[in-house]
């Protein structure tokens, strides 16, 4: 029956079937705080081997291995993307270690495991060990993110898993060639000679491709809407020409092309890379589902008890030493050493590239190949399981989390982000004042709240804040074009709905922006001359907490005229009261608003002294501003 209504699907219904539950097994990863890849790999084996309604070999037929081929080639692409030199920071020595040293020693470690402990012959152990040596970059990211990891072993494990998902391969490569070889029968002098020359013209390729590109951008020889379609058309094609010389090779090319256009400072380089992670994201959903379909039950029944065994060596074992021995006599305190030693989750690429290996092995008269498809799903699944469950209270338990409060950044400095900062404070809520303009922060250092002098978008920012304690934004400077540049820059990062921005002086006129531009604007439309007006007439900001006996018609009997801005769940998120939406509050949550000058007077010190202090010091600014001084 599965078979008959298997055949029924045409190929259309079969991507429309891989997109659905690629895409929704991400957005319930997101909803519910799990590891995406345990969803995707659990719906791609629910859908294919337990159920039987869709076999990718059997419904997709020939073109299914090429497909898997061209996307881990445009995945490894967008991962080359990331690659920006400057944002390596004081992690380069590390990053630098973990390459050069820690791969080579990850091949050695792996296939020595998979040699003793789990019984494969040394062909496949040595071609498998080099696949070990890749952690996945695509798994590491969200990871990361969710652990709320501070910025260095963040970065080193981000750069580490990117840089060493080609290396890997490339290793693994050089050792299938060095077996299909000796299997062969070809000279050891010509193996070298077809190595050789498949690696240099793979990396000459990428690196003059990625030149083209970038050159032919940057002197507007493509047009703006053609940039896209032209990288994507290019990364296959360099892909193809190199593989056709050595199998393989072509991931080298495109990873190598990517970190070229990096790292050439186009002035399209954003949308480039946004645009290319979106189309990622689709990509590692279908893979992971194809690849989790395409399992065969009965090579799982071959493993034995030394499968278990593999995974303890790798986590306990071959994963520590191989990060710990090349960090030695490096700056990384042993905190982050170990942070980063004790996770090295596996992904997309190790299942792609095992099946693919696996099966020239065995087209070769290796028998032991057919192992390897089913020990990269054991090895993926333990690693992300373990590790991604593990991270953050590990990370905690080093010291190397974000703070566990909600923060918020506040860019611009004034009397009224000083007012904001301290009634938030009573809320639990961390906050930093960013300003470019030094004399607008000596009111924020006063009352010994956290500041950043500098341009917030700067280079210098992404190695000196710390982001992931911060995120939400609030772009209230006094230069209202400023405030939507970061709110359009930050959007894309924190998420639209993380990002708000006070309203534009000209906002009703002709000279109003399109709304895509910018953040989200706060109810009743205020302006930085009217938030700092009304803490000048005495309106102050309080935080109050609600609960099931004072709830919020209660707050609302106490203090008629207040006006809410902001409301801390008590799950610790942030949101300001907007335009398009409107606040909810419950019981356990604190709200944050602007009382009225009635509502004010100081009582017995405390929180209303500081408010009459702010009001004070906004009087001041306003009374410069209009004498002009």
């Amino acid at each position: 029956m599965d078979g008959d209504v298997m055949q029924a699907l045409t190929p259309v219904q079969v991507v429309a079937l891989v997109g659905v539950l690629g895409v929704g097994a991400q957005w319930l990863a997101w909803r519910f705080r799990l590891p995406a890849i345990v969803l995707m790999l659990g719906v791609g084996l629910v859908v294919g081997p337990v159920l039987g309604w869709f076999i990718p070999d059997r419904d997709l037929g020939p073109i299914y291995r090429p497909l898997i081929s061209v996307a881990v080639a445009i995945i490894l692409f967008e991962g080359g993307l990331t690659l920006e030199y400057h944002r390596l920071g004081d992690a380069r020595p590390a990053v630098k270690r973990l390459v050069f040293l820690g791969a080579p020693l990850g091949w050695a470690l792996s296939a020595l495991v998979l040699w003793l402990a789990v019984g494969l012959s040394w062909q496949a152990a040595a071609v498998f060990g080099g696949v070990m040596v890749v952690t996945g970059p695509t798994v590491i990211a969200p990871m990361l993110r969710q652990a709320r990891l501070r910025a260095r072993p963040a970065q080193v494990l981000q750069w580490e898993a990117i840089v060493n998902d080609p290396i890997g391969v490339l290793i693994a490569v050089l050792l299938l060639e060095i077996v299909l070889v000796l299997e062969t029968g070809l000279s050891m002098g010509a193996a070298a000679w077809l190595l050789g020359t498949g690696i240099g013209f793979a990396a000459l390729a990428g690196w003059a491709g990625g030149q083209a590109m970038a050159l032919s951008f940057r002197r507007g020889w493509v047009p703006e809407y053609m940039k896209v379609p032209m990288l994507f058309v290019s990364v296959i094609a360099i892909f193809a020409v190199t593989d056709s010389v050595l199998h393989e090779t072509g991931l080298l090319a495109v990873t190598i092309m990517g970190m070229v256009l990096a790292n050439a400072k186009l002035s399209s380089y954003t949308e480039l890379h946004r645009f290319k992670e979106q189309a990622t994201i689709l990509l590692v959903s279908g893979v992971f589902v194809l690849m989790a379909s395409s399992l065969d039950f009965a090579s799982l029944e071959q493993l034995t008890w030394r499968a278990a065994l593999f995974v303890v060596f790798t986590v306990a074992l071959a994963r520590p030493l191989q990060v710990l021995l090349p960090l030695i006599g490096t700056r990384l305190p042993m905190n982050e050493r170990w942070l980063i030693a004790l996770t090295g989750p596996r992904g997309v690429v190790m299942v792609a590239v095992s099946g693919l290996f696996g099966d020239k092995l065995v087209e070769a008269g290796i028998p032991d190949g057919a192992a390897l498809a089913p020990l990269a799903f054991i090895i993926v699944l333990a690693t992300v399981i373990i590790h991604g469950f593990t991270l953050a209270p590990l990370a905690r338990r080093l010291g190397l989390s974000g703070p566990e409060r909600p923060g918020l950044l506040v860019v611009g400095g004034s009397p009224f982000a000083v007012a904001l900062a301290q009634a938030l404070e009573k809320a639990g809520v961390g906050t930093l004042i960013a300003d470019t303009n030094r004399q607008h922060l000596i009111q924020a250092r006063q009352a010994a709240i956290p500041t950043y002098y500098g341009d917030i978008l700067g280079e210098a920012a992404e190695h000196q804040v710390e982001f992931i304690a911060y995120p939400a934004v609030l772009a209230a400077s006094d230069n209202d074009a400023y405030n939507t540049l970061v709110a359009t820059d930050l959007g894309p990062e924190l998420g639209r709905d993380a990002v708000w921005q006070i309203s534009r002086v000209r906002d009703q006129s002709r000279h109003a922006l399109p709304a895509q531009l910018g953040g989200q604007r706060l109810a009743n439309s205020p302006t930085f001359d009217a938030l700092n007006q009304r803490l000048a007439e005495g309106w102050t900001l309080r935080s109050t907490r609600l609960s099931d006996e004072y709830d919020l018609d209660d707050w609302q009997a106490d203090r008629p005229g207040a006006e809410p801005l902001v409301v801390v769940s008590k799950a610790g998120t942030l949101r300001f009261n907007a335009e398009d939406q409107p606040v909810a509050v419950q019981s356990g949550d604190w709200i944050t608003a602007f009382v009225p000058p009635a509502l004010s007077a100081p009582k017995d010190g405390g929180e209303d002294d500081l408010a009459a202090e702010a009001a004070d010091v906004a009087r001041q600014h306003r009374e410069k501003a209009e004498t002009g001084s």
